[in-house]
């Protein structure tokens, strides 16, 4: 293990621990999207200090303990590849915390940003009453669905019962008990429905990119990853049965990640509305009812 004795501040130890990341040659994308970010996730976890302001904190000196402890969490990562989020059991989304371990994927969607600013409220409204976060992993996105629209009942289903299991604690967390239901399904066959919302970010990741994929991305369950020879498996059964699980006006909104060229190949006569992220606009898409049964029923 690489000793850090000499190290004293906060700041310093974060500069260190990024000099360290970048040299081990990790991989980032879960929560952070490099090295210096990374080691100011894991230094201020480590020393239990507020993880959004590290400015404040700069120049705090660290005695020589928790700087030994700062260095096994570092080392840590380094030799196990896991992202950040399973060592600290905890990853941010829209500015919410939210428990994770490996049982589930680490919450990253684009969509968060979209429920989050408004950006999808044109196609809702009073008749937006029942929410379904479909393949739910942690629960994210059915918390913070639940959390931006009030009035609404969420249902949050997934494949993985030990998904849901983790679920189940954010729910609880965040004491939405009253208003999240979680629900073993695999795609649609256990729910019911009609919905007017229906949020998905489902295994889209092709065959060769799943190759490909770091050792962080491999530690995270390959259910919620693989979509197949060209990632559209789980979305052609979802598109072939959504319809009679939706209301008259309701719509989906599907993250499909960096698979827009394979989707539109899938799906030519699919007239998709795009929406702008702050990954672009080829990330995540909406589709009304209406839609889909005109271009693909």
């Amino acid at each position: 293990m690489q000793p850090m004795q000499s190290v004293r501040s906060v700041i310093e130890l974060v500069e260190a621990g990024a000099t360290q990341l970048t040299e081990a040659g990790v991989a980032f994308g879960h929560g952070t999207i490099n090295a210096f970010d990374e080691a100011a996730w894991l230094v201020l976890w480590q020393l239990q200090l507020p993880i959004d302001d590290l400015d404040a904190v700069a120049d705090r000196s660290v005695s020589p303990a928790d700087q030994a402890k700062v260095a096994a969490l570092l080392q840590r990562r380094i030799d196990t590849r896991q992202p950040a989020a399973y060592l600290t059991k905890e990853a941010w989304l829209q500015g919410v915390p939210f428990y994770v371990d490996e049982r589930a994927i680490v919450p990253r969607s684009f969509i968060a940003e979209l429920i989050v600013d408004g950006s999808i409220d044109y196609w809702l409204g009073e008749h937006t009453q029942r929410v379904l976060d479909l393949c739910t992993g942690n629960g994210s996105l059915a918390v913070l669905a639940a959390m931006t629209y009030p009035d609404v009942s969420v249902t949050a289903a997934d494949i993985s019962t030990e998904a849901l299991e983790v679920a189940a604690i954010n729910v609880a967390r965040h004491a939405l008990d009253a208003r999240i239901t979680l629900v073993a399904s695999d795609a649609l066959t256990r729910v019911t429905g009609p919905f007017d919302l229906i949020l998905c970010n489902p295994p889209y990741v092709n065959t060769s990119s799943m190759k490909a994929l770091p050792a962080e991305y491999r530690a995270e369950p390959e259910l919620a990853l693989a979509g197949g020879a060209d990632g559209m498996d789980f979305i052609r059964t979802l598109f072939e049965t959504a319809p009679a699980k939706m209301s008259e006006s309701a719509v989906l909104v599907l993250e499909i990640g960096n698979e827009r060229t394979h989707f539109e190949a899938a799906f030519p006569r699919l007239q998709a509305v795009w929406l702008e992220t702050s990954a672009g606009e080829d990330q995540v898409l909406l589709l009304t009812r209406e839609t889909l049964v005109r271009d693909l029923h």
